[in-house]
């Protein structure tokens, strides 16, 4: 066991990621040579082989995929002793590793960066963008400290915080009716078009909530990408959206051809939340950085 290196089994895992020796000795600034001998010396050692070494495919054996996935999580673990002696050292310095929604990071981050900074100065914040299922996986293996999403979700191995309520808003191109109104009912939107982001996003699946009661149409030959690409859209007049109320301030208020709306009470809203491994050693950082968040996202 002494012969069984933290080292090779980054390659081997790399390798599982990437698909490619080349990509894969570039993520472990390693040669690509150095690379395959020593997962050549690793195979050797384990005596099975791990990987499928084809002209144009890279792939795993089946011995590689069950030893990738308890790879992972020896890593981990080493990660964790590390993280864990600095984080004792000094809990609210160095790296953490932070992950939005890209429906809330470019409009929460405005708020919030600079008074984390003030408050935190000697933490190094990497920020991250990735959709719920991803940042779920990415959570669970390690890869980053902290999710910043809507909430609920699966916790199986994880715990999480509510930071703070976000209602929707209607957008309107400037020339609907509706527009005039300072208010819109949600039995208002009977007939529309809704327009949504595409399969994968949480947000689309809280505006289908929400417009369910309604009756309204999706537009079945549309999807977009991102908030910006749905706000444009708008403004052409091909239909209307729900926007998260952060993405309808500061450099958002004023898009043109566009009119937002909220709506009467009881709001429709959605909950956002912190999310962290149970075992992490950055406790006290996220539970700063979430406190920050909570405190200036309103």
């Amino acid at each position: 066991m002494s012969d069984l290196k933290l080292k090779d089994l980054r390659y081997l895992v790399a390798v599982a990621d990437t698909r490619h020796f080349g990509r894969a000795a570039e993520r472990c600034f390693v040669s690509q040579p150095t690379l395959s001998t020593q997962l050549k010396k690793l195979e050797e050692y384990l005596g099975v082989q791990l990987i499928e070494r084809q002209p144009k495919r890279v792939a795993l054996t089946a011995a590689g995929q069950e030893i990738v996935v308890r790879a992972r999580r020896i890593l981990e673990a080493s990660d964790e002793v590390v993280t864990l002696a600095r984080a004792h050292r000094d809990p609210l310095a160095g790296a953490l590793r932070i992950a939005m929604l890209p429906t809330i990071g470019p409009y929460l981050l405005p708020r919030v960066a600079r008074e984390i900074r003030k408050a935190l100065p000697r933490l190094d914040l990497r920020l991250y963008e990735y959709p719920t299922a991803t940042m779920l996986t990415k959570l669970r293996a390690g890869e980053i400290d902290l999710g910043i999403l809507a909430l609920p979700v699966d916790l199986e191995g994880l715990e999480a915080r509510e930071l703070y309520d976000e209602n929707f808003m209607v957008a309107l191109p400037a020339t609907h009716p509706l527009a005039k109104r300072p208010a819109i009912r949600v039995q208002d939107l009977e007939g529309e078009t809704l327009l949504l982001l595409e399969d994968g996003h949480c947000l689309r699946d809280q505006a289908l909530a929400v417009c369910s009661q309604a009756g309204m149409q999706e537009k079945q030959d549309f999807r977009a990408t991102s908030l910006e690409t749905l706000r444009q859209m708008v403004a052409t007049g091909a239909g209307i959206t729900l926007l998260p109320e952060l993405a309808t301030h500061g450099a958002y208020r004023q898009a043109r051809g566009v009119v937002v709306r909220p709506f009467t009470r009881p709001e429709p809203l959605r909950k956002i939340g912190g999310v962290w491994r149970r075992t992490t050693a950055r406790h006290a950082a996220i539970a700063a950085v979430c406190a920050q968040i909570a405190l200036h996202a309103a």
